[in-house]
């Protein structure tokens, strides 16, 4: 159930703000992908950006005009897949709370049956308003979705909200728009990533991993409607629009904050590669090397998997991942039956489009009844895979504890 902008229909609506340029760099970013994306502009835009230009990024002509040709918000509305506004400024909020139609933007959004995503760009007193912000409720009470401007430097040269949102997290809005919210009311808890465990101030004991699927995961999961909490070791990795991030760095405290989180989730996802040990003693100083000892003492760290698995509750899935070099299916399986989990998914370790730091995945999905090896998919397209496969596992868990609603 992998989500894509490529031919999605977008009708792409930009207001008159200066942050109007920005929408030019998101149309160009949206027919990279392949989207069939089509401009309306309203007459104060086209003072900040020529419609030339979005019509030259688009591939299609730039719409401006009420009445120049023809009955252009019908025919724009009726193919339009999702209708985005960004810059939204606050007469065209206003506009659209009050269902006028008396430009070609309001009047192609008052006959579009399509989801509407808005995108507010303005100066902070005027986002503040009570005017603004009842115009805001009102939208939300249609069904749009608001993506909320951002704090920071604003053109004017005020500090505050109002800032238009960054293009990750309007894009992230786009898919979920597009997407199945089949995952809408379920809690998601994800690890991801390596642990480091410190030796003393200068050097930790580790693992190559980066955190991609685990942030795919998240990123995915959120798309399809869920609440994602996502407990993450250090990695060089944006978190996901709209993700609860929690940052940790040892076993320790990974496994402290699974704990905190863990009973209020319905699906348990632990997809990082936590250290098995650490050092018995941490040095405060730096260890010369001149005065090291040639071995190193360790310790266990906890198993948080296994206790997961203990110490869940009856109608939750537990997911966990198992990083192999040989011997796929039967590691798996062991691990499945060791750590009482739901599903095992085995990554292959040696593979060069599926190790570490890989862009791709080719995992197997173990179960007590099934084994099923997918195809090289990217990460995002492994994640949803592995989303569909939790969501059959977890219907079945809910019948038979008498819960059919998932």
């Amino acid at each position: 159930m992998c989500v894509s902008l490529g031919s999605r229909k977008i009708l792409f609506g930009v207001c008159g703000s200066i942050a109007a340029f920005k929408a030019a760099a998101w149309v160009h970013a949206l027919a990279k992908e392949e989207a069939q994306v089509t401009v309306v502009m309203t007459t104060s835009a086209t003072r900040f950006v020529a419609p030339l230009t979005f019509a030259s990024l688009s591939g299609n002509l730039a719409y401006t005009d009420m009445f120049a040709e023809g009955m252009a918000h019908i025919a724009l509305s009726a193919t339009a897949d999702v209708v985005l506004i960004a810059p939204a400024t606050a007469q065209t909020i206003a506009r659209l709370a009050h269902g006028m139609a008396d430009d070609l933007l309001s009047a192609s959004v008052l006959a579009s049956a399509a989801p509407v995503l808005i995108c507010p760009a303005m100066n902070s007193r005027m986002l503040a308003h009570p005017a603004t912000q009842r115009n805001l409720a009102t939208l939300r009470g249609f069904g749009y979705k608001i993506v909320e401007p951002e704090c920071g430097r604003l053109a004017c040269g005020e500090e505050g909200a109002g800032r238009l949102a960054e293009w990750d997290t309007v894009r992230e809005a786009l898919l979920g728009l597009l997407a199945n919210q089949d995952m809408a009311g379920q809690e998601v808890l994800i690890t991801a990533g390596p642990t480091r465990e410190p030796l003393d101030p200068a050097r930790f004991l580790s693992n190559r991993s980066s955190g991609k699927m685990g942030y795919a995961l998240a990123r995915t999961a959120k798309r399809r409607g869920a609440a994602v909490t996502l407990i993450s070791g250090p990695v060089a990795l944006e978190p996901p629009p709209g993700v609860h991030l929690v940052q940790v760095e040892t076993a320790l405290e990974m496994a402290e904050a699974v704990s905190r989180s863990a009973q209020a989730a319905s699906i348990v996802v632990k997809a990082a590669a936590v250290a098995d040990f650490r050092a018995a003693a941490f040095s405060a100083q730096k260890i010369k090397k001149t005065t090291a000892e040639p071995l190193l003492e360790l310790a266990a760290n906890p198993d948080i998997l296994a206790s997961l698995g203990r110490n869940r509750r009856p109608d939750q899935l537990l997911i966990g991942f198992a990083a192999e070099s040989g011997n796929h299916e039967a590691e798996g399986k062991r691990k499945l039956l060791a750590k009482k989990a739901d599903l095992i998914v085995v990554n292959d370790i040696l593979g060069s489009n599926t190790g570490f730091d890989a862009d791709t995945n080719q995992v197997t999905l173990i179960t007590l009844d099934n084994v099923e090896t997918l195809e090289l998919l990217s990460k995002e397209e492994t994640a949803n895979r592995i989303w569909d496969k939790a969501m059959s596992l977890l219907v079945g868990k809910r019948r038979q504890h008498g819960t059919e609603q998932v």
